[in-house]
């Protein structure tokens, strides 16, 4: 199958067509359930893509496929424009699977110095990138302890220092904030971001939608091994104001009442109230505060973030889900 190229003449960071899984299980080798159906999705280079899903929705076997550690039953795959068996793209990929395992015998640098010397990188490179990896994932004072050492959190971000010691064109990240404190993934983040200001681009699988909703250019929703959506964050979230928010001061709850029809509830902030006010009614609100004597501190809209979005899709209640391990 001939790959799909932009209008720029650059092809897709990566092509998926098709691809379809299913176990086998038991003596007779039966295949179980398809634990993907059909997949087919495309991410630009030089963006940030979400591969967004519950646990066990098969975000984890789409990546084992693409790196050969598993075959599909159906579909095809291209990365960076090269079919899937042309192994002269691997060099210019970074992987970080979902749980690294690294020679916990060895320090730090010596486990970049070493997946450095696999990638080609000349020595003096090596020293000067890997030296500056560490220090982004704020590991530079521990590059020479041992990896048994490490915490979670600590493999994890040194994982992500690993996938890019060869300065790769084309990052795939499986769950990268997971076992992460809020500096470690604030770190990433940022990581992630100063990626795709150097054109590089960045495929992320994650069941944690506010970092999805921050970073990512596009996304795919994946529900048990079926894409629900694809395509681009703000066209997915192309929604209607749900309502707008009002900061206020300077009213007790006596004059809150007293407020016209429009506000459908209220939360008290301190010495502040935060309203929510449907969007018809807001002049009328705005106007009815001020002549109370009160002061609005500031107007924003509400919109459904994509955590709604997705629960909605998945047919679900927020804090009414059931995880499940992931395939």
């Amino acid at each position: 199958m001939a790959g799909m190229v932009h209008q720029d003449g650059i092809p897709p960071a990566l092509e998926i067509r098709g691809l379809s899984k299913s176990y086998r299980h038991g003596l007779l080798q039966r295949r179980g359930p398809p634990v993907l159906r059909d997949v087919t999705l495309t991410a630009p280079q030089g963006e940030i893509f979400g591969y967004l899903g519950p646990n066990g929705s098969g975000k984890t076997t789409t990546l084992k496929i693409v790196f050969g550690l598993l075959s599909a039953d159906t579909g095809t795959i291209r990365v960076l424009g090269r079919a899937h068996d042309d192994r002269s793209w691997r060099s210019r990929v970074g992987f970080l699977p979902e749980q690294p395992y690294f020679y916990d015998y060895l320090t730090a640098w010596e486990t970049l110095d070493y997946v450095g010397r696999l990638l080609g990188v000349p020595a003096d490179l090596r020293r000067r990138r890997g030296e500056a990896l560490l220090e982004q994932v704020g590991l530079a004072r521990w590059m020479k302890t041992p990896l048994r050492r490490f915490s979670k959190g600590m493999v994890q971000r040194f994982g992500i220092a690993q996938a890019l010691i060869g300065d790769p064109e084309l990052v795939f990240l499986d769950e990268p904030m997971s076992g992460l404190d809020p500096i470690g993934r604030r770190q990433v983040r940022n990581l992630i971001l100063d990626l795709k200001g150097r054109r590089k681009t960045v495929f992320f699988s994650t069941h944690i939608l506010s970092d999805a909703e921050t970073l990512c250019d596009s996304v795919a929703l994946l529900r048990a091994g079926e894409l629900l959506k694809v395509g681009r964050l703000d066209e997915i979230l192309r929604l209607d104001v749900s309502h707008m928010e009002v900061l206020l001061s300077g009213l007790g709850e006596t004059a809150l009442s007293a407020l016209p029809v429009g506000v459908v509830g209220r939360h008290a902030l301190g010495e502040r109230w935060r309203l929510e006010v449907a969007e018809a009614s807001l002049g009328a609100i705005v106007g009815a505060v001020e002549a109370a004597g009160g002061r609005i501190l500031s107007v924003q809209p509400v919109r459904q973030s994509l955590e709604e979005y997705f629960f909605k899709e998945m047919g679900m209640i927020p804090g009414q889900v059931a995880w499940t391990v992931d395939a």
